[in-house]
């Protein structure tokens, strides 16, 4: 048994020879769990997101087995609890308007439950988010365990991602290249597996991003779903918890300042989603870390793509793993990393790094010899985007990040279905596509709208890319030059509301800039003119959201939930203390 130098939480439920610990351990008992299991051991919650409608979580009762062993062999005590489970292919209208929802239901069962440390069990993209966002306010020692990578798809003899390769063969149909017979043949090809997307999508970033922060064990995000070494991940990561039980070592001491540093280096030296800069926002919102959207933008200017894996590259994240996995990425970048941050295994990133980098370097390469140069993201400001919007420059058209090109505007999503594919839509290559009502608030939730379609009728003259803008999101798994997270969007009066077919936009992503070239006498005069929409929604979770969600540049987190709880009400004491016992 794992001895603790501090008070266990658990304690104060089930020590106290009075009242209250008697009903907690008769409650334990009516589970079937003798005095023994509560009995001074740490408690360690296994916070458990798997679902049969989220295919990357399907294999998460095998992993949650997985940690139980861990946390016995340790000496702790597991009690597994489900929460809310978001996934990205079945849920509408957008998990992410879900996303917020799930973290509470993650940080009120950690804080009110017994539990010593949390494993936090995710995989689908905006799970992982949302329970760490969960943890770091409730503050209890927590470690997180990611679900792995798919098995790749093969189709015609090739590798294929989920979304990378998807949008691809969808402009091939659309374009009247591919036949739909094969496209039959693609669908029942393209998911061999359960886990999350094989790309560097927003599931894989994400999973990084846990090991850049410092909040799983070294090489833990890269190993395949279906792959054994999975599950022996997983043991570890149990034992680790009931070490993090009795040492206390809590998220606060671990999300600092350098661990978001050392997190956007590695998303950037991967090729990561454009998601994830809306993630770590609210993750460090709620740790009390200052992270100004511009951070990025400077971090990029300095770190290069190392990382040859799709969208970005050619590989899939399996090869990743094969290569050394992330912590040879680490390794490979350690000069632009602050290796003197503390991780939940009680070490510094210094000490975990391996002693090399990869073993491929067609795979991951060094500093001096990186697939492609520094400022893979940028964060453009201007005009058009006085709060700021990012766009991803790995997987965007060099000849595009410096542009000039008329508007052709889209007010909503489903204007932009009935239109966009019309013959007689006045668009050329050189048009800027431009769609607005997709944000936080105007979608709501801000879909993964913002890799807008190309018209067929350039599709059929083989364009393949061109300038996009709007306040969506846009898939981890998708590419083109595509302005995203326009703040503040245009449902709350920004300048995308503003806009007019045939107004010229001006887009330069390496000087971070993006205008409109109309006076401001003009868009003052349009601001006059726009009408006062009524709200749209008045009962329930999606009127919360919209009335209380804050914009992009600010991680889309409530509003309520930035910063710290440090009410007494939240704390256990004030609960046991006010118990008074009548029985």
């Amino acid at each position: 048994m794992t001895s603790s130098p501090h008070r266990l939480k658990s304690s104060k439920w089930f020590a106290g020879q009075n009242v209250p610990g008697f009903v907690h351990r008769s409650a334990m008992r009516a589970s079937g769990f003798s005095r023994m299991a509560v009995d001074g051991r740490p408690i360690v919650g296994i916070c458990n997101s798997w679902s049969e409608v989220v295919n990357c979580n399907m294999h998460f009762r095998g992993m949650a087995d997985a940690v139980r062993r861990g946390v016995l062999a340790a000496g702790g005590f597991p009690l597994e609890f489900p929460t809310i489970s978001l996934g990205e292919q079945l849920m509408k209208p957008t998990t992410m308007l879900f996303r917020n929802l799930m973290a509470m239901d993650v940080e009120e069962s950690i804080r009110a439950y017994p539990f010593d440390a949390v494993v936090l069990l995710g995989g689908c993209d905006k799970t992982v988010p949302a329970q760490l966002m969960g943890a770091t306010s409730a503050d209890v020692p927590a470690i997180v365990l990611t679900g792995g990578p798919a098995s790749p798809a093969v189709f015609n003899g090739k590798q294929l991602g989920v979304g990378t390769d998807l949008w691809h063969y969808i402009d091939e149909v659309r374009a009247g290249r591919m036949p739909m017979a094969e496209y039959d043949r693609l669908e029942s090809a393209a998911g061999p597996s359960q886990g999350h997307c094989p790309e560097m999508g927003t599931a894989s970033t994400m999973a990084t991003l846990v090991e850049g922060l410092g909040m799983t064990l070294p090489g833990a995000a890269a190993v395949p779903a279906m792959d054994s070494r999975r599950l022996q991940v997983a043991e570890m990561v149990g034992v680790r918890a009931v070490g993090l039980a009795a040492e206390g070592l809590r998220p606060s001491q671990v999300l600092t300042a350098e661990a978001f540093d050392n997190a956007i280096t590695l998303m950037l030296a991967v090729g990561g989603s454009t998601n994830a800069v809306v993630h770590l926002l609210a993750i460090a919102g709620r740790a009390g870390v200052e992270l100004p959207l511009d951070r990025f933008h400077e971090l990029s200017s300095r770190t290069p793509l190392v990382v040859n894996v799709r969208p970005a590259g050619q590989h899939l994240v399996e090869q990743v793993f094969h290569a050394g996995g992330i912590p040879a990425v680490m390794k490979a970048i350690e000069p632009l990393l602050h290796t003197e941050a503390l991780t939940v295994t009680g070490k510094t990133v210094a000490d975990t790094l391996p002693d090399r980098a990869g073993t491929d370097p067609t795979v991951i390469a060094n500093l001096n010899t990186p697939f492609q140069p520094p400022q893979g993201l940028s964060v453009v400001r201007g005009n058009l985007a006085p709060n700021g919007a990012v766009i991803k420059c790995s997987a965007a058209t060099a000849d595009l990040l410096v542009h000039r090109g008329p508007a052709v505007v889209f007010d909503s999503m489903a204007d932009m279905m009935r239109r966009f594919d019309d013959p007689d839509l006045e668009v050329t290559a050189e048009s800027v596509l431009v769609l607005r009502s997709a944000g936080p608030r105007g979608a709501p939730g801000m879909p993964e709208w913002g890799q807008l379609p190309i018209p067929s009728k350039l599709l059929a003259q083989g364009v393949t890319d061109m300038v996009r803008i709007s306040d969506a999101r846009m898939s981890g798994t998708a590419y083109g030059t595509c302005v995203l997270h326009v703040s503040p969007e245009s449902a709350v009066g920004g300048p995308l509301a503003l806009v007019r077919d045939g107004d010229v936009i001006a887009l330069d992503a390496l000087a971070g800039r993006l205008d409109v070239l109309v006076t401001d006498d003009e868009l003052a005069k349009r601001r006059a003119e726009l009408p006062v929409a009524p709200a749209p929604h008045h009962r329930g979770y999606t009127a919360l959201y919209v009335e209380r969600v804050l914009q992009a540049d600010q991680g889309c987190d409530f509003d309520f939930l930035v910063g710290r709880s440090s009410a007494p009400e939240n704390e256990p004491d004030a609960v046991f203390d006010g118990w008074v016992g009548g029985w």
